[in-house]
């Protein structure tokens, strides 16, 4: 199954994406490629590129938190564009509904999820893969967010002993996308 769209009608079809789809909507090698995605929650994890990237946000609004940056969050309205450099932990989280585009490398290389504790602000867990331009990144969110939910140790944190909510995969729309 291709994760690639039509950016012709990008804000009439990116709500019947789903939050953090991020589906490809420039043809296959289009450098840098266009991803697009509907948010309605806030993002349930970090994410992290070997690559920059840039976000725009076409419609509603959203705040970009980044760690391991020397700024911590950028608001995100109709028109403005986040530049995120690579290997930059950042989590989108919708002020109010919106169409984001993420625009991304053609060899995009390594990407991640990673979980901060939200008491003590430690890392808990990360799951890296290969960024592939041919399958959804919502399917590796999914597992991520599966192997998640599936290991208190992994959610239970190392130094304030806090344990970690598991992330309800149906909210996102993921429920299909989570292998068996």
């Amino acid at each position: 199954m291709t994760n690639r769209r039509r950016m012709l009608h990008a804000l009439k079809v990116a709500p019947e994406l789903g939050d953090y789809a991020e589906a490809a909507v420039l043809p296959a090698d289009t450098d840098p490629q266009l991803y697009l995605s509907h948010n309605t929650l806030p993002q349930p994890f970090h994410l992290v590129c070997e690559k920059d990237t840039v976000l725009s946000q076409m419609s509603g609004s959203s705040d970009v938190f980044l760690r391991d940056s020397s700024v911590n969050r950028f608001r995100m309205t109709i028109g403005d564009h986040v530049y995120v450099p690579a290997g930059t932990p950042h989590q989108i989280v919708p002020v109010e509904a919106g169409t984001v585009i993420r625009f991304m490398a053609l060899k995009a290389g390594r990407q991640g999820t990673i979980w901060y504790c939200a008491e003590c602000r430690t890392e808990l867990y990360r799951y890296e893969w290969e960024h592939d331009n041919d399958v959804a990144p919502s399917r590796f969110y999914a597992s991520a967010c599966a192997r998640f939910s599936a290991d208190e140790a992994a959610r239970t944190c190392g130094s304030c002993k806090a344990v970690h909510p598991e992330i309800d995969v149906a909210a996102f729309g993921w429920s299909s996308l989570v292998p068996a």
